[in-house]
């Protein structure tokens, strides 16, 4: 047990281990900012593949290797982000980076270092870094889309273990699966974890499993109060003192504030929010806003940080740098205001009895939307031929069995849908 201050932090017991997986030891105290950077910076550096693949990568780091939280903590996180707007991921990542740095400090160090390098890419291709194109560029983002597949069957073997071992949540992530197929839409997936949280209420209360157990997180409810406070705020201040100052810099900073508050679903339902509000005004062209979105599939990273790009190529100005740097802050800002406004309520939530039986059937429908995902969008748009699945059975089996470090998989697979481009 960790105390910092009025705070008390429950560490969740670690994940059963299998196959030969040799997880570090568990943390032996609390951990800091620099940490936290750090490891977010590699994993900012190596995760392609979308949010769903973000999720895995952040499993088998922090969940099985690191131990930095339990199984079914990391899945409270994850539901929690599906439920609100913004990229949940980055959310995800906020989280984590809070709940390991002791504070704000430590989450917006996971913040900056998963979303930096992505953002520099993209701030550099504005600048007239060439594009990726041709059939070197289109092997390359091929071979990065099927290590995604990997990620996230592994992501999805792994969840479904350890949060839908027993018929009742088994059925349960089945039926979100199913749900979510057969209408897949934000809205859906929505609805299927709070059916879970439904179902759980009823089909989960004999489970005599702990959960994860009460985890504080060092937020105050004063402070999260703030908050959302501060988000609503900003969502309603911002477009009535751009009118009331005709001040161009207020205009984009709300269009880019307003497309990351009413986005459900990840990184790319935001871009029909952007485009109508920045291509429909004349202040990206088309051309330029679908160059950007290309130039996006390519990095590593969250797909929001197009918004380095649209920012500095915006016209008129603030753009280039300056302009990067306002899109990137708005967009993601009310995301991580809602996690960090919430997160002290949720968990006093979870603590009770009930909370943990609807939690169980939540977690089990997220492991179904997670399934679902590594169908629709992952499988579908990877997979397309023999070698495309033979690839990507490879680099999950290096995963899972192999155990080899998800960069190096990356570049592998990337590097052998390049050569597979050229056959």
């Amino acid at each position: 047990m960790k105390v910092r201050g009025n705070v008390t932090i429950t560490t969740g017991s670690a994940p059963s281990m299998t196959g030969g997986e040799r997880p570090e030891p568990p943390p032996s105290g609390p951990g800091n900012a620099g940490e936290v950077f750090l490891v977010f910076l590699r994993l900012g550096l190596t995760s392609f593949g979308g949010p769903i693949a973000h999720l895995g990568y952040f499993r088998e780091a922090l969940v099985t290797r690191r131990r930095w939280i339990d199984e079914a903590g990391y899945a409270d996180l994850v539901a929690l982000c599906q439920f609100l707007p913004g990229p949940a991921s980055s959310q995800v990542g906020f989280a984590l980076g809070l709940l390991r740095g002791g504070g704000l400090l430590g989450g917006l160090a996971a913040w900056t270092a998963f979303t930096l390098p992505s953002a520099l890419l993209l701030l550099a291709f504005a600048y007239g870094a060439s594009a990726i194109s041709g059939p070197v560029g289109g092997g390359l983002i091929h071979g990065l889309k099927l290590v995604a597949v990997a990620v996230v069957a592994q992501a999805v073997w792994g969840m479904a273990r350890s949060l839908a071992p027993d018929r009742s949540r088994a059925s349960l992530a089945l039926g979100a699966l199913l749900l979510t197929v057969f209408a897949p839409t934000a809205f859906i997936q929505i609805l299927a974890i709070a059916l879970g949280a439904i179902a759980g209420l009823v089909l989960c209360r004999s489970d005599d499993g702990p959960g994860s157990g009460p985890r504080v997180v060092p937020v105050t409810r004063r402070a999260g109060g703030v908050a959302l406070a501060l988000f609503l705020l900003l969502l309603i201040g911002l477009p009535f003192l751009a009118q009331v100052l005709s001040a161009h810099a207020l205009a984009v900073s709300d269009a880019f504030y307003r497309s990351g508050a009413f986005v459900f679903g990840g990184g790319h339902v935001v871009l029909p929010l952007l485009r109508s509000a920045l291509v429909e005004p004349g202040w990206v062209s088309p051309d330029a806003f679908l160059a950007g979105y290309g130039a996006a599939q390519a990095v590593p990273g969250p797909l929001f940080t197009v918004a380095a790009y649209l920012g500095a190529v915006a016209q008129p100005g603030p753009n280039g740098v300056l302009g990067a740097a306002l899109a990137l802050v708005a967009i993601f800002l009310p995301g991580l205001l809602l996690v960090y406004g919430t997160l002290p309520f949720w968990d006093a939530v979870r603590s009770r009895p009930a909370a943990r039986a609807a939690m169980r059937g939540t977690n089990a429908a997220v492991v179904g939307i997670l399934g679902a995902a590594l169908y629709d969008p992952v499988w579908t748009g990877a997979v397309g031929s023999p070698r495309d699945f033979a690839l990507a059975a490879l680099a999950f089996v290096l995963l899972t069995v192999w155990k080899a470090p998800p960069w190096s998989v990356v570049v592998f697979t990337a590097l052998s849908g390049l050569a597979l481009a050229w056959v």
